[in-house]
């Protein structure tokens, strides 16, 4: 008897994969921008201060969205100040996270990078400090034909055409106290649907993105949704969601069913959010953009922002390094982010470079690969087409933070030419053997990759990341890790507490 059944057929399906649910973030946070995307006098940087070795990464990660420029820092950030020439603007301190901001980079020079890099660009407004005007005013400056003021300022600053931002975040976190500019739901809410509606009769074409709570464990959770839906219907796309994980004391169990919980946060987002469409009688169904999502030690090694000191340069600010545990998780996020690819089309892995990211760098040094970028990149590459209705039965086991948890967890993808990506996890401290049900369709597996947990504390620089590569994440011999086949069911041996991707072929026999 196998650990699990996992039922596969190319007709229950999920919902197409938007490529946008393997988006990031680039905050004007910490190194994130400064030597981590952009520094000029590294051996590697363009014409234009951009590390290419940083850029070449993010190719190989296959992110296709960046979210900028905050995250916190957008709340009080005035757009205007870092437009123009660069020798003109001034520095200025963001509130947010107690930072000299040099202002070196600004919205041209990002919009710029990320057309370069074939990235699409997803914005935000400064809904905390600023509101309605600043905002249409940013979306004419980035959008607007030429003949009106801010189209025109471009244009004088260098860029004839316009960028055509497609995706917009109304403000960030505005129910977390942390904010500036803090609002409750009914101020946010007024503010967000005019905002939003004079964005979209500047240009129509967009999407937008309303704040809901910054996690489930808001004391306004539930009610906040409501309330800002209740404006802002009839106006958005899209509500963000936020969520960050990591291991407290020890507790390896709950830590590796951290998806259970991401489940259930957008479980119960979608039904609030449904719960007011149905109040309306209406059609439309707003979707999740879960633009902040990670493995990040908040509560155990981040002092918080009122803690930090007023500093300049770059400062070195929330650089987590990680482990192959930490990689195992972010693995298991994706397989539920992928479950639920019919009401999250948008997500954003926070953050890109440095802070709390899959990439890290060095000044004047070089760049590396967090063990977290691997499940991402492979998930990235592999998903393709749309996500199945994966039917898992497997025992749970017990959990101090999160419930009762299934042992394996697993999502799978489909492309028309019938292309298969399996993501399957073994949040188990053994060796389980899991039986895929594919009768009536003809499953092929011909590739795999596997990411294990590691029992080892996690070390800044990159010869720890490569120690953890070589030890955690290996290629899988497809041959051994298929352990029987008969009868419409391929039977796969998972590692303990691994993260397993399968690559191959499946279509109706």
């Amino acid at each position: 008897m196998a650990d699990a059944r996992i039922t596969l057929h190319p007709d229950f399906r999920r919902g197409t994969v938007d490529r946008r649910l393997f988006g990031s973030f680039v905050e004007h946070l910490g190194r994130a921008v400064y030597t981590g995307i952009y520094e000029p006098e590294h051996a590697q940087a363009d014409e234009h201060g951009f590390r290419r070795d940083v850029a070449d990464l993010i190719t190989e990660l296959g992110v296709p969205m960046v979210r900028y420029p905050g995250g916190n820092f957008v709340s009080n950030y005035v757009w205007e100040d870092a437009v123009g020439p660069v020798e003109e603007r001034k520095p200025f301190l963001d509130l947010a996270w107690r930072t000299v901001e040099p202002n070196l980079v600004g919205t041209d020079e990002f919009l710029q990078w990320a057309e370069r890099e074939g990235i699409e660009p997803m914005m935000a407004v400064n809904l905390g400090t600023r509101g309605v005007d600043a905002a249409a005013a940013l979306l004419e400056y980035c959008n607007g034909e030429a003949g009106t003021r801010w189209a025109d300022l471009r244009i004088a600053n260098g860029r004839t055409e316009p960028y055509g931002v497609k995706l917009w975040c109304l403000g960030n976190e505005m129910d977390g106290p942390w904010q500036i500019g803090h609002k409750d739901a009914h101020e946010y809410g007024k503010l967000a649907a005019e905002a939003g509606k004079a964005m979209k009769l500047v240009d129509p074409s967009i999407e937008l993105v309303v704040c809901g709570s910054s996690s489930m464990q808001m004391p306004t959770f539930g009610e906040w949704e409501r309330v800002v839906l209740s404006y802002t219907y009839d106006i958005v796309d899209h509500i963000s969601m936020h969520a960050y994980y990591e291991e407290h004391g020890g507790d390896r169990r709950s830590f590796l069913a951290s998806g259970t919980a991401m489940d259930q946060f957008i479980d119960r987002v979608v039904a609030s959010a449904d719960a007011v469409g149905a109040e309306r009688r209406s059609d439309k169904k707003i979707t999740i953009s879960f633009d902040e999502w990670n493995v990040w030690y908040l509560e155990t090694r981040f002092p918080g922002e009122s803690n930090l000191p007023i500093q300049r340069d770059a400062p070195r600010i929330i650089e987590d390094v990680y482990s192959g545990l930490d990689a195992v998780v972010v693995g298991d996020l994706l397989v539920t982010l992928l479950n639920h690819a019919d009401r999250v089309p948008v997500a954003a892995l926070a953050q890109l470079v440095n802070v709390i990211a899959p990439i890290m760098t060095e000044p004047g040094g070089e760049a590396w690969r967090q063990p977290t970028f691997h499940p991402f990149a492979t998930t990235a590459r592999l998903a393709q087409g749309t996500a199945l209705d994966v039917r898992v039965e497997a025992p749970s086991y017990e959990t101090t933070r999160h419930g009762a948890a299934p042992t394996v967890t697993a999502a799978a993808t489909v492309g028309d030419d019938g292309a298969l990506g399996l993501f399957l996890t073994n949040r188990t401290d053994r060796v389980v053997e899991v039986d895929l049900a594919h009768v009536g369709a003809a499953l092929a597996l011909t590739e795999g990759h596997q990411m294990v947990a590691d029992h080892e504390p996690a070390v800044h620089g990159p010869e720890h990341a490569a120690k953890v590569a070589e030890t955690c994440w290996s290629s899988v011999d497809v041959a051994s890790a298929v352990t029987g086949t008969a009868g419409g069911t391929t039977t796969v041996r998972l590692a303990p507490e691994s993260w397993t991707a399968f690559s191959g072929t499946f279509t109706r026999a």
